[in-house]
């Protein structure tokens, strides 16, 4: 592992995403909730869990599920009994309760009008903060009416597993959510659905990236060519991604 380490480190300069420096509170308040409202989301509904020894014991780790409806996050909040920050765009801060509902809870916001750059700087910063990050890698709800719902995820994914190179990526599918909150057409949750959801084994990005075949080039390329550089980077992002987004559908991610 540790030759996988330095040939990584080699392109530091390459990957590395900057934290803003923003510090995340505690959210005593998110806290709060999770024990009162959670407990009772745990009485009223009907979810099959499995996987939750898969869960890491302390943080910071990134969960990334697929994405159906506005509740996906609930079910993985009280399922996973974790505190987990999402990014959450600035649409959802418009309302005065639900903003301060959003800040209560510890989720932060983003502008999709400033770039991806900015959001995974934010990203980094609950990372670097020892938190959990929740994160959808297809980027947005599927628009699909019906199954096949998982879409192509973005590799923004790939960039936090990448600069955080030890961090562990949990992955999580889920199915059902949709049923408790169709798009569009309903307005308040319908917690009582059936559902499933199933966490899956970690992985780091210094374990899949010593299991892959570019490993020697990265030994071998010129760190100078930054054009180079920059292309074996996001064939990487893209394979890492591609690989995440197939152990969701394994899962059963539908």
């Amino acid at each position: 592992m540790e030759d996988v380490i330095q040939a990584w480190l080699r392109l530091e300069k390459h990957w590395k995403i900057e934290p803003s420096g923003k510090k995340i509170g505690k959210y005593r308040s998110y806290g709060f909730l999770r024990y009162t409202v959670g407990s009772l989301l745990k009485i009223v509904t009907r979810i099959k869990t499995t996987g939750r020894q898969n869960i890491p014991k302390s943080s910071p780790f990134v969960i990334a599920s697929n994405h159906l409806s506005h509740v996906d996050p609930i079910v993985i909040i009280i399922t996973s009994g974790k505190k987990i920050h999402y990014l959450a765009k600035d649409g959802h801060f418009q309302n005065f309760f639900l903003r301060h509902f959003m800040r209560l809870v510890g989720q932060i916001e983003t502008n999709r009008d400033t770039g991806g750059k900015q959001a995974l700087s934010m990203a980094a910063d609950v990372i670097a903060n020892n938190k959990i990050l929740g994160i959808f890698p297809e980027g947005t709800r599927s628009k699909s009416q019906e199954a096949p719902y998982l879409s192509e995820g973005k590799t923004g994914v790939a960039r936090l597993a990448a600069s955080f190179p030890d961090m562990p990526i949990l992955p999580v599918a889920h199915w059902g959510t949709r049923e408790m909150m169709i798009p569009k057409r309903h307005k308040w949750p319908r917690f009582w659905r059936k559902a499933g959801i199933a966490y899956g084994e970690v992985i780091t990005w210094h374990q899949w990236l010593g299991e892959q075949r570019e490993l020697e080039q990265i030994k071998s390329i010129d760190v100078s060519n930054e054009g180079e550089v920059n292309d074996l980077c996001s064939k990487l992002y893209r394979k890492f991604t591609d690989d995440l987004m197939k152990r969701l559908e394994l899962l059963g991610a539908p």
